[in-house]
């Protein structure tokens, strides 16, 4: 739109300079030079700068003729009139004549119906903010000064379109912002198929919905096990003795790669020596935990991340009972005792 408004801007300097008369003069000239340029660039008549100039020629000879520049200060409302029609058409109508001359431009344009939701809803604003803006500048093509009326022409419509989007942006970002902070989780079926995603919370809250926690056994070479007491912030057994490492499969990741991102954000280590043990379905009152448990090897006590865990510790296999006994461990550390009974490495 800047090509339509540039003789405005001119006429408004020339006008202050030389008086109304020059300035509709310079505006016409310059309206019929940019008409010729574009021909000459992109070899053919821009519809956009056909029109404006057409407009612009016949508005501001016509206030030359009356000695009268009303008709002229009007050439923009009329502009904008015509896209408050094309608006107004594409909100109301069933054919989005917007998304028609976008795809006309954009080869290959491709949209889903929720992207055409939110231009049709994106549109509609549009066609209130230029509503407004045209009874404003009616108003001051009549009873406002030149001066007035050239901010309400230029300056105010620019305030208020990019207002608009100033404001649809701060927004898109919060909401940007506020899904990065959602933890989202896989959704699968009994076999660990990948089926859809929900929210961590979401997650909690539905026994219906199955999701996938990996779960990490680490023995040294004197076959004791390590254990973490799960940090009493968190909102599932806070406190209990548990795997080493306990966590959640994030959305896009596969066991191994949570596993791996797991142990270093709890342990601060880095782990390459592990292997699956077993695969079952462990149901509590509000969730349903897809719980893919390995083994692995670790030489040394590492420094744990006590942002995410109360403490650490190697235990022989037959401390644990006394621990179940006592109610000091988690669920899962409960029902997989047996198995890690069993498990030997070579020394």
């Amino acid at each position: 739109m800047l090509p339509g408004l540039l003789p405005i801007l001119i006429f408004i300097i020339a006008d202050e300079i030389w008086g109304t008369q020059i300035g509709l003069i310079v505006a016409v000239v310059l309206g019929i030079l940019q008409l010729i340029y574009f021909a000459i660039k992109d070899k053919k008549l821009e519809k956009f700068v056909l029109m404006d100039t057409i407009l612009i020629t016949i508005m501001g000879g016509v206030s030359i003729i009356l000695h009268n520049d009303l008709f002229f200060k009007l050439k923009p409302a009329i502009i904008e009139l015509i896209l408050i029609a094309v608006l107004a058409y594409s909100v109301l109508s069933k054919n989005n004549l917007m998304l028609s001359m976008s795809k006309r431009y954009i080869k290959d344009l491709q949209t889903n119906e929720a992207q055409e939701a939110i231009m049709r809803k994106s549109i509609r604003n549009m066609l209130i903010i230029l509503t407004i803006h045209l009874i404003i500048l009616i108003y001051s093509s009549f009873w406002m000064s030149t001066e007035a009326w050239a901010f309400v022409s230029t300056a105010l419509f620019y305030i208020m379109i990019f207002g608009y989007f100033g404001v649809e942006f701060i927004i898109r970002y919060l909401q940007n912002r506020k899904k990065i902070d959602i933890e989202l989780l896989p959704i699968v079926d009994e076999e660990g198929k990948v089926i859809g995603k929900a929210s961590r919370e979401e997650c909690h809250k539905n026994p219906n919905i199955i999701y996938p926690v990996v779960r990490l056994h680490l023995f040294n070479r004197k076959n004791e096990i390590l254990l973490q007491r799960r940090s009493l912030k968190s909102d599932i057994e806070p406190g209990k003795w548990d795997a080493a490492v306990a966590g959640h499969i994030r959305f896009g990741e596969n066991a191994e790669q949570a596993i791996i991102r797991e142990c270093a954000e709890e342990l601060n280590h880095k782990l390459d020596n592990f292997s699956p043990m077993s695969k079952r379905l462990f149901k509590a009152k509000n969730s349903t935990a897809l719980m893919l448990v390995y083994i692995g090897i670790i030489d040394n006590l590492p420094k744990p991340n006590y942002d995410e865990v109360e403490e650490i510790g190697f235990f022989k296999i037959n401390e644990i009972p006394p621990l179940i006994n006592k109610g000091l461990t988690t669920k899962g550390l409960e029902e997989e005792y047996l198995q890690l009974k069993s498990v030997k490495f070579k020394k």
